[in-house]
């Protein structure tokens, strides 16, 4: 199988995104790069709905995706079966996220659209990374910056040798419940 046409062993994380619109464009993002699946929580709007699907344009069907009530224990679980946890949000203590060197397999964060990530996910995280704003406005939409960080990890898998790749996707195979 062609290396642009794998799943990545990468998840995103979607916490207490409100606008369904926004899910459903991190959905159609998700299929775009081939992510394993997404992980929906708290307030974060779950298929099948048709308001979603105005953004999702099918991808509800394409991505696998799971829902959780508590981000945290989600995470928690995550992180015991091996799974890199990043967050992307503001902190003192981010890195840009092209900076930032990708372990795989790993599940990445998104939050609120207003509140962001949720401090205890930002505690649980091995990485905070931004995206850096030289504008007045000082964040993206959620959606945007879902894709502009699945895209940099896309990448940086991509640039993984074969063999490695090999070896993780084989590793993260044996974690599968």
């Amino acid at each position: 199988m062609a290396a642009e046409s794998q799943s990545a062993p990468v998840f995103g994380l979607l916490d207490s995104i409100r606008s369904v619109w926004n899910v459903g464009a991190m959905f159609r993002t998700a299929d775009a790069v081939h992510l394993a699946g997404l992980f929906l929580s708290g307030m974060t709007a779950t298929p099948p709905r048709a308001d979603m699907e105005k953004t999702a344009l099918g991808a509800t069907l394409t991505v696998p995706w799971d829902y959780w009530e508590n981000p945290t224990e989600a995470v928690r679980q995550l992180r015991n079966r091996g799974v890199a946890i990043v967050v992307l949000e503001q902190t003192p203590d981010a890195v840009p996220y092209h900076e930032y060197e990708y372990e795989f397999p790993l599940c990445f964060v998104v939050g609120h659209e207003v509140q962001g990530v949720s401090p205890e996910l930002v505690k649980l995280a091995d990485a905070v990374v931004e995206i850096p704003m030289a504008g007045v406005k000082k964040s993206l939409n959620v959606a945007v910056s879902f894709g502009v960080l699945a895209f940099e990890i896309r990448q940086q898998w991509l640039r993984r040798t074969p063999q490695e790749r090999t070896r993780i996707l084989e590793v993260m195979a044996q974690m599968a419940p």
